[in-house]
């Protein structure tokens, strides 16, 4: 039968052989499993729900510093919970296995904990965003109902605790972190600042913004440069006229003193020489050198019309000396000195004006390399600033963060539910236990009854005959039923078996 298709007929006939067998395993099966639900010790569930709290600020204003959503961080918590450093204060502050202790070692204790502890997060529903855990549950099992929901309130209090706790440190680790990027970048920001001050302070007025300027001035300074010019040429035209007439009038005069002067013409010459010095006073104080030398001239032409006309001429050269020139020539004289010092200022002036311009012609020419090393630095400014903008505003969330965590403002668990205290134990369940009876009864009678068909041999129909001889069946002798004759050989202790017999007559393929 093992190695050929078994039909359903196959398989009611074997339920047919083999009832009694399954039908005693399932009726057994129940009782057996209930009596070791009363056998098994008790266990004892506590339970207590934690929920996520959003924060009270919305996310769009003060952005969260943690990158780890609510789910890694209970993963990340519960294995530090879990582990024994945690796990060792709680089982020796509740004294939660008195039997055991100095007893079993702590390792095995804390292994014994932590299979009683169970965290089970609870799922989002569909129209919360998969990334949002909306809370978790914290199951604990022991035997003793009270040490279970002790251990489940601790268990909980550290889970909160410690969420708030290592928000606060990440985030002060994040804030530390940014203010040392932010020195760093404001290091660096003074750096660039101050290359370009100097870069500023060393080609001021050949700066990029300047160059319209310095065409503007360059205009300018032309400008000036030709009126400059032409003052001077005018300058120049009247100094050389004055010259002149200057000359003309030295040569009359000379001609008309050569013989000397008597003493009429001494006291015009002082009435001259005073109406100069009169009109020099009113135009210059008295240390002007044309004052002081015309006060000379008038105190030794006094001198000598006080000596009287018996006195000795002076000779041609002291006379030259002590003669007074007159207003004319020395009108003549001022015109001159005024026109040498136009000439000289407007000189100077044109000078000044060339070197501006050059100047503002070698700004203008070097304004191309100058502004290639200004765009230089400016982008390395630029980069400095935008790097320390960004680090200040992320510094500024990441404090503001901090201060929102510190004040359990931000993101957070909190208890919805305490620890359950179990009024009945959890673990085991007589009457789950009785129906697990009766599964398993039922299912080892069913794979007991079908390994003893799998074992048996015999040939009970002719399928099976076909099969093992490969000859086909022909006729089949009908069941012959026992007789009172055999009826009284079977009280006899004789037995007749009952005969089904197959003759098969043919040729093997």
């Amino acid at each position: 039968m093992t190695r050929r298709e078994l039909t359903p007929a196959d398989y009611l006939e074997m339920l047919r052989r083999r009832w009694l067998l399954i039908t005693v395993l399932t009726v057994i099966g129940p009782p057996l499993a209930y009596g070791l639900a009363r056998v098994l010790p008790a266990k004892y569930k506590s339970q207590t729900l934690v929920l996520v709290q959003p924060p009270t600020v919305s996310p769009k204003v003060v952005e969260p510093v943690s990158t780890l959503d609510i789910g890694q961080l209970l993963a990340s918590l519960q294995q530090q919970i879990l582990s024994r450093t945690r796990l060792e204060p709680i089982i020796r502050r509740l004294n939660v296995y008195p039997q055991d202790m100095g007893r079993v070692p702590m390792d095995r204790l804390v292994a014994r904990l932590r299979e009683g502890i169970e965290v089970s997060p609870i799922q989002p529903t569909a129209d919360t965003r998969t990334n949002d855990l909306p809370g978790f549950y914290v199951d604990v099992t022991m035997d003793n109902p009270r040490m279970a929901q002790a251990v489940c309130s601790a268990v909980t209090s550290m889970f909160i605790e410690e969420s708030l706790k290592m928000q606060n440190q990440r985030s002060a680790q994040t804030t530390d972190f940014l203010s040392q990027q932010l020195s760093d970048a404001k290091a660096a920001l003074d750096a660039q600042d101050a290359k370009l001050a100097a870069f500023k302070l060393r080609y001021i007025g050949s700066l990029p913004d300047q160059e319209q300027a310095n065409l503007n001035l360059l205009a300018s300074l032309s400008t000036q440069l030709d009126a400059a010019t032409q003052a001077l040429a005018r300058a120049e035209q009247d100094r050389t006229f004055a010259q002149s007439m200057l000359d003309q009038q030295l040569a009359a005069w000379q001609a008309t003193t050569q013989d000397g002067g008597n003493p009429d013409t001494l006291q015009e010459q002082l009435a001259a020489l005073q109406s100069k010095l009169a009109s020099l006073q009113s135009q210059y104080t008295d240390q002007y050198p044309d004052v002081i030398k015309t006060k000379a001239d008038i105190a030794a032409l006094q001198k000598r019309i006080a000596a009287g006309p018996g006195t000795a001429p002076p000779s041609n050269e002291s006379k030259n000396k002590n003669l007074i020139e007159p207003q004319q020539i020395t009108q003549l004289r001022a015109q001159l000195h005024a026109a040498e010092q136009t000439v000289a200022e407007k000189t100077k002036e044109q000078q000044q004006i060339k070197q501006q311009i050059a100047l503002y012609q070698s700004r203008v020419q070097a304004s191309p390399i100058v502004e290639e090393q200004y765009k230089e630095l400016t982008r390395g400014y630029t980069t400095a600033l935008d790097a320390y903008n960004d680090l200040l505003k992320k510094k500024d969330a990441s404090v503001m963060a901090q201060q929102l965590n510190s004040e359990q403002e931000g993101e957070s668990f909190y208890l919805l539910d305490p620890a359950s205290f179990p009024n009945s134990p959890s673990f085991p369940k007589p009457g789950k236990f009785a129906l697990g009876g009766l599964a398993g009864g039922l299912g080892l009678g069913l794979g007991l009854a079908f390994l003893l068909e799998m074992r048996d041999t015999s040939m009970r129909n002719e399928r099976d005959v076909e099969f093992v001889l490969h000859l086909p069946v022909l006729a089949m002798i009908p069941s012959v039923q026992p007789d009172a004759g055999n009826s009284r050989a079977a009280a006899n202790g004789r037995k007749r078996t009952p005969v089904n017999s197959t003759i098969g007559i043919g040729t093997r393929a």
